[in-house]
């Protein structure tokens, strides 16, 4: 039986990714900073925190690391761990480049000094890219040009995964995924703001929306579509990185003119801008090109937009129900 290690394991791709591990007869370990109090409520909602050993990690102290490795010994290791929020990166630039580049240094350097050999998948992030124009897609090749703390922390990480590929011989992979979503988003996320805020309307909530910029536009994909990526990335022989989108955009407008439409509302009717929700720098246009993930791994994203924001809008309705 093949034994992964997720590190982040109660976040949104973490809880998708440790069902569809075990789906195909893992054992799968995952990580947070204290289990013994953690709320592991996305695993409870996927129903699969019973089949899951949990063990207890600080990402950015490198013994923490070094023993849990060591414990689990896992086959595969699933490198999610670290702050998620661009907006919040702005607030809190030294949390953000600590708990993403330091501590996936920190994985490195424990793989390198136990003297094993498991595949790594790295949580690349397309917020390194930057401003992709809107006649081109981001691929492998694109150079980086992060527009945020979390965007540099990233690409630091990226490079992080290069560099020890090339100089230790780790099978250690990126995968450079663009948005992804789900109803197991933190309600900090646009998306799930958006949502959440269309269905209590819907309801008879009488509150007006409050969004920052809505011109810019990204590729948005559904979660469990981009885990399976996650899987088919450590499964090929020779490591590498991979772009994982849709390669189509959005623009937040689209997006919310969806949501509401789907749920038979005007959307311009319950909608304000809000000038302090506007990032200090922002990405206008962010788009990816999966050909190499689509030649090499057999993957292409199966969900398209208006299903995307059906599969939200039901993930959240049932949410309200629960």
């Amino acid at each position: 039986m093949t034994t992964a290690l997720i590190c982040g394991i109660s976040g949104q791709d973490g809880g998708y990714l440790a069902r569809h591990l075990l789906s195909k007869g893992y054992v799968v370990w995952g990580t947070s900073r204290d289990a013994q109090i953690a709320n592991f409520s996305n695993l409870r909602r996927l129903n699969v925190g019973k089949d899951i050993e949990l063990l207890s990690m600080a990402p950015g102290d490198f013994r923490s690391m070094l023993s849990t490795i060591a414990k689990a010994q896992p086959d595969e290791i699933y490198y999610l761990a670290g702050q998620t929020s661009v907006g919040l990166s702005f607030d809190q630039p030294v949390e953000t480049m600590e708990s993403i580049a330091n501590s996936t240094l920190n994985l490195l350097e424990a793989v390198r000094f136990l003297g094993i050999s498991p595949r790594i998948y790295h949580a690349s992030s397309s917020e390194a890219f930057g401003n992709v124009p809107p006649e081109h897609q981001a691929s492998e090749t694109t150079p980086f040009q992060p527009r945020s703390p979390y965007g540099v922390a990233k690409a630091s990480a990226h490079w992080l995964i290069n560099n020890y590929r090339e100089a230790y011989g780790l099978h250690c992979s990126n995968g450079i995924l663009f948005n992804h979503e789900s109803p197991l988003r933190p309600a900090r996320f646009v998306t799930k703001k958006i949502v959440a805020a269309a269905c209590r309307i819907k309801s008879g909530s009488s509150e007006k929306l409050q969004l920052g910029r809505l011109d810019i536009a990204r590729d948005w994909g559904w979660a469990p579509d981009f885990v399976d990526a996650m899987w088919r990335i450590l499964q090929v022989p020779k490591a590498g990185d991979y772009v994982i989108a849709t390669g189509v955009a959005h623009t937040l407008e689209q997006f919310t003119a969806e949501v509401f439409g789907q749920l038979g509302l005007e959307w311009r009717d319950h909608v304000e801008s809000d000038p302090s929700l506007m990032r200090p720098s922002d990405i206008g246009h962010s788009v990816g090109d999966p050909t190499k993930a689509k030649q090499e791994l057999g993957w292409s994203s199966g969900t398209g937009f208006a299903e995307l924001i059906g599969l939200l809008i039901e993930g959240e309705q049932k949410d309200v129900l629960r």
